[in-house]
């Protein structure tokens, strides 16, 4: 009788909960004088409290080490004769956009040309500027873009930027801040999409129209081209440069994974009559089409999962004649594709192992393929070199205890060079990498991949972290990192990370089941995995912690609040919390073709059942929780951490507060900010569970 009286107040707190007003909206006023004070006040007590630990001041040390060392790959793309790279250390915690010869960078210590000093530009203009890209003009590459965003929000200033002169462009294009996009057409002409006043917004923050701005003309003057509804996401341009020509393009994105391109001809807009669930993209005249769901244009029909090619002229005269480059197997899916010069490379995911494929189309019109002999049991990553000139390839081979190293490959042939490689940042030696499958509530077999000492016992006492995301078709795949390694597994902890439906490690279906009303699978394949570690006995519920952001914060935290018992620690960073209001919120308007839209009763009827703000209860037994957001972060907004946090301790759990004023969606813009957050985050992992 006591159970069923406890069941039934539990269920009618959870009533109320969902039914009163929320409370904590006045949390959701970013910069608010009275949200910032919680802000404050929360960062005031948890801050001594992590940093009080012994571990933290050494681990911080270590961390900064590793984000500031000068042993970390320069990751360059080639603009012309120069590679480009953009670098932060200590020195320079903002950053240096620099540029040196493939020549230097096969040495040991190449020789930089600095270009643009974003620490210089930073105190001259007195901003917190943070990099976010650049887009040069081919074929000079004499005149950039640049992207930067304060803070290391979303949206970007863009200025013109001279690389002869290494300055910006007096009198040059220059664009406000604005999420939005912008693409060369030629010296005198962009394509952009941004903020232009009341009313060319859509609900989801980003702009509906793109114009055509020519230089020096007043961003009020430009020329309109495209408008979409503002209950589309967006508005976006592209065009893509070629020795004879050039494609100009806009796409409307109507919602997650829906979405119609159109091709400029003759100055005016062809729609690509494609499903709307595809991904298309030109490159060197040829359309390559992604496919998510099956299709039949004509007599052939095409498998979810396939990517397809045919040149775009053809199919802008009614060919619908595909070459089909790539189709699925049962566990076999397309990661990336990369077109060089006279192939396309595919990276494919073989039971969530890489493996590349070359496929080369001969004069008869026919494709061949070839595997190309990569390391196996290795995350490979590639990148075209140089694509309209030739078929070398970067190619980046990394594992969970293989540091990163980068080769250059000669497309056509096994042979690379091996350009540089990150150091050992910690000792792997007596580590083993085993991949396992748990089996969740429907029957379904979830892959996982689990990093463990060699003479660890399995009697359920190892310190596990468990991170997980399970979204937008976004794969897990093994990667090599230094604050992992040191501040989790050279202290004795377990590293498990699971791919879970949502993701698209198997294709464009692992994430179409788990999307709306099929979320609760991936909460479910999350518990499985957690209940196989612990059936296994790698861990116990009490050693067992759970690890997401944004959408793994999401995770996180719903499956704690539905499963309790299996866990004794959870960290959510920049987590989706509020599923009730989370479209209302910057970019949230967004993502409702991933979760629903909770104002329909037949959709808040199944996103009520997992939106953690709405289902905390009290009386739980829950496990200690770090909830960690930026005031910067304009994608996912702080609101649902900070309200989230406010709920748990209103309630009396055990839940630490933590708000960094910078880095956008992640952990920081500086080494130093990244290193703070994540040293704060295997602190508290440590405390709780070792």
């Amino acid at each position: 009788m006591k159970r069923l009286l406890a069941a039934l107040a539990m269920t009618l707190s959870a009533a109320a909960v969902a039914q009163d007003e929320d409370p904590y909206l006045w949390l959701e006023e970013v910069s608010g004088e009275r949200a910032m004070k919680w802000v404050t006040d929360q960062n005031a007590r948890s801050r001594p409290e992590i940093e009080k630990d012994r571990g933290f001041h050494p681990l911080l040390n270590r961390f900064t080490e590793i984000a500031t060392s000068r042993e970390r790959i320069p990751t360059v793309a080639k603009l012309g004769p120069h590679l480009y790279n953009y670098w932060q250390d200590a020195a320079n915690p903002r950053g240096l956009w620099r540029r040196t010869t493939l020549e230097e960078y096969r040495k040991a210590e190449p020789r930089w040309e600095t270009v643009l000093d974003l620490d210089r530009l930073s105190a001259d203009e007195k901003e917190q500027w943070a990099w976010k890209g650049a887009t040069c003009l081919f074929p000079k590459y004499e005149r950039c873009l640049v992207s930067i965003s304060r803070g290391g929000s979303d949206a970007v200033e863009i200025r013109e930027f001279d690389l002869v002169k290494k300055a910006f462009v007096a009198g040059g294009f220059r664009l406000p801040q604005s999420k939005g996009g912008v693409a060369w057409i030629d010296e005198d002409a962009i394509y952009v999409s941004r903020d232009f006043g009341p009313g060319t917004l859509t609900k989801s923050g980003y702009p509906r129209q793109v114009k055509r701005l020519a230089r020096g003309q007043a961003l009020a003057d430009a020329a309109p081209v495209f408008e979409v509804s503002e209950d589309d996401i967006g508005a976006w341009p592209s065009v893509t440069h070629e020795k004879d020509g050039r494609v100009e393009m806009v796409t409307r994105v109507i919602s997650t994974r829906r979405n119609e391109a159109f091709v400029v001809r003759d100055g005016k807009l062809a729609k690509l009559e494609l499903p709307d669930t595809v991904d298309a993209s030109v490159t060197a005249g040829w359309l390559y089409v992604r496919l998510r769901e099956d299709w039949q244009p004509a007599a052939t029909a095409y498998a979810a999962g396939s990517l397809l090619a045919l040149p775009l002229e053809k199919f802008l005269g009614g060919d619908r004649g595909f070459d089909v480059l790539f189709a699925p197997g049962p566990r076999v899916s397309l990661d990336a594709f990369v077109p060089l010069k006279s192939m396309v490379l595919l990276d494919l995911l073989d039971n969530v192992s890489s493996r590349l494929v070359e496929a080369r189309r001969g004069e008869d019109g026919k494709w061949t393929k070839r595997d190309v002999d990569a390391p196996k049991l290795s995350n490979l990553g590639a990148a075209a070199f140089d694509r309209r000139e030739s078929d070398d390839y970067f190619l980046f081979v990394t594992g969970f205890t293989t540091p990163t190293t980068l080769h250059l490959a000669k497309g056509g042939t096994d042979a690379r060079e091996k350009l540089k490689s990150l150091p050992d940042f910690f000792d792997a030696s007596n580590l083993a990498v085993t991949q396992h499958e748990a089996t969740s509530k429907d029957g379904t077999k979830i892959p996982y991949f689990q990093v463990m000492r060699k003479d660890a016992k399995a009697d359920g006492t190892n310190p596990t972290i468990l991170y997980g995301y399970g979204g937008f078709e976004v794969s897990q795949v093994p990667t090599y990192s230094g604050f992992v390694g040191n501040g989790w597994l050279a202290k004795g902890g377990v590293w498990v990370l699971s791919n879970l439906r949502g993701g698209s490690e198997f294709g464009p279906e692992w994430n179409r089941v788990a999307r709306r009303e099929g979320r609760q699978k991936t909460h479910d394949d999350y518990a499985a995995v957690a209940e196989d570690l612990i059936r296994r006995k790698v861990t116990s519920p009490a050693k067992l912690g759970i690890l997401g952001g944004s959408q793994g914060g999401l995770l996180v935290s719903a499956t704690m609040l539905q499963r309790p018992e299996l866990f004794g620690a959870v960290v959510a960073t920049v987590p989706l919390m509020d599923m009730k209001r989370y479209h209302k919120l910057l970019a949230g308007h967004s993502w409702m073709g991933e979760y629903g839209d909770p104002d329909k009763p037949e959709d808040w009827a199944f996103i009520s059942k997992y939106s953690p703000y709405q289902n905390v209860l009290r009386g739980r037994a829950y496990p200690k929780m770090l909830i960690t957001t930026s005031t910067r972060d304009d994608r996912v907004h702080p609101g649902h951490a900070r309200k989230m946090a406010a709920r748990m301790q209103q309630f009396g759990y055990d839940t630490t507060y933590f708000e960094y004023t910078e880095g956008g969606h992640g952990s920081g813009t500086t080494p130093a900010q990244t290193a703070y957050t994540w040293a704060f985050i295997y602190t508290f992992f440590a405390k709780s569970l070792m």
